[in-house]
């Protein structure tokens, strides 16, 4: 680990094959690729490969000198950040150096022999604690979760009401220009989903989610009514695979606590939910008028939430003046923007934003580009893709009832949508 390009932090050898002196070369060589504009994530030094993320103030750096297994190490190195950020709350040089005999002990942990282990952090805290009196007395008896064939969660957990909380949780990227037609076609979009959990059931529970997902419906020959197809799934490691791939059961041992089950993509063309129109008009070397028209384009039941709309500003620009049908404006100099906040935006509404600028000068127009308004959002109780969550079937041995709560969530992901001048 590196902090602030300065020195090694924290170092762990697992097989001795990597000289440590080698971590040396890798700042010099990160700061000569920067300089020649050939950032990669991987760099070599020799027979020295070093596969490095930045987080923070510190950067963490794998070393190997053979063909390892690239998104291995990534996928290693992201979950260091998550599990450390679990421990110290924020990851950042000062954690490191004030919890030194804790890092270290989870990095054996992590890892042994330049293999993971237990990267699960709840499980790690039941034996790496971070008060160094309980460390030794807890570190007597490894959790069975460690050997487990579950090892992502504990035995004997208990609760006296049983439930179970599902957020299907969709963002929405949207990269649009005015130009391409008047009813607000978009050049490019999909869906990024989410499916997360709160579980808190007692013992060990099997539980099954069923999708109205277009593969499962077409294997068992259903009527498809409202289906979709996901593509680029990932699981939580508590899902059953082979389950999965032979008859589209999503089937698992929940972990306690919040998890991300599983993520997907939807490649499919979406209709901007909030369409932007913008006409921006200067004059003369004197000032800068802007007017901006927002249009909910979902179900006129649907709401949005914490609406913000970011309409970039020549960078020159002073004294400014707004007008709006609903919501606030304000100027926001050091990032050259109008941010237009609406607290409630209904489906099918408009709304108008004006803004009026000094403007001294307009020599510097064309090296500054024509930057993208961006917009915020969340729409509860809404999914863009109409992903649904047809059932969640509980078992447990001793049989008892559990709650299921489904909640779904539309949200602004990299939501883009050029001026028109």
């Amino acid at each position: 680990f590196r902090a602030n390009l300065v020195y090694v932090l924290i170092c762990r050898n697992y097989k001795g094959d990597v000289d440590m002196a080698e971590i040396d070369h890798f700042m010099p060589l990160l700061m000569q690729h920067e300089e020649e504009g050939l950032v990669s994530p991987v760099i070599s030094h020799g027979s020295v490969h070093f596969l490095w993320i930045k987080h923070s103030n510190l950067y963490l750096v794998a070393t190997t000198n053979k063909n390892s297994n690239a998104s291995l190490v990534y996928s290693f190195l992201y979950k260091i950040v998550e599990v450390f950020t679990e421990y110290f709350k924020e990851l950042e040089e000062e954690s490191i150096q004030d919890n030194f005999v804790v890092v270290y002990e989870l990095l054996d942990e992590l890892m042994d022999f330049g293999f993971p282990q237990t990267t699960d952090s709840k499980i790690l805290q039941e034996y790496i604690t971070q008060e160094g009196a309980k460390l030794e007395v807890a570190k007597s008896k490894v959790p069975t979760t460690v050997t487990n064939a579950v090892s992502w969660r504990s035995e004997g957990i208990k609760y006296k009401k049983n439930e179970v909380f599902i957020d299907v949780i969709e963002s929405i990227n949207v990269w649009g220009a005015h130009e391409v037609n008047a009813n607000g076609s978009v050049m490019s979009s999909d869906i990024v989903g989410s499916i997360k959990l709160k579980t808190m059931l007692s013992g060990m529970p099997e539980l099954r989610l069923g999708l109205n997902d277009r593969v499962l419906f077409a294997l068992t020959g259903r009527d498809k009514g409202k289906t979709v197809v996901m593509e680029d799934v990932k699981f939580h490691q508590c899902v059953r695979l082979s389950r999965f791939e032979s008859d589209r059961t999503i089937s698992f041992i929940p972990p306690d606590g919040e998890s991300e089950l599983m993520s997907y993509r939807i490649n499919t063309h979406v209709k901007p939910l909030i369409w932007i129109e913008s006409v921006i008009e200067k004059f003369s070397h004197s000032r800068v008028e802007i007017m901006v028209k927002a249009k909910g384009q979902f179900k006129k039941q649907s709401v949005a939430n914490n609406v913000e709309v970011r309409v970039p500003v020549p960078s020159d620009a002073d004294s400014p003046k707004f007008k709006t049908s609903t919501g606030n404006a304000k100027y926001v100099p050091e990032k050259n923007l109008v941010v237009w906040t609406i607290k409630s935006f209904p489906g099918g509404k408009e709304f108008l934003m004006r803004a009026h600028f000094g403007l001294p000068s307009v020599e510097n127009d064309e090296a500054e580009g024509k930057p993208p308004i961006t917009v915020k959002f969340e729409i509860p109780y809404f999914t863009v893709s109409g992903i649904q969550v047809r059932y969640m079937k509980i078992i447990e041995k001793s049989g008892y009832q559990a709650l299921p709560w489904v909640r779904y969530i539309t949200q602004s992901g990299d939501y883009q949508l050029r001026t028109n001048v």
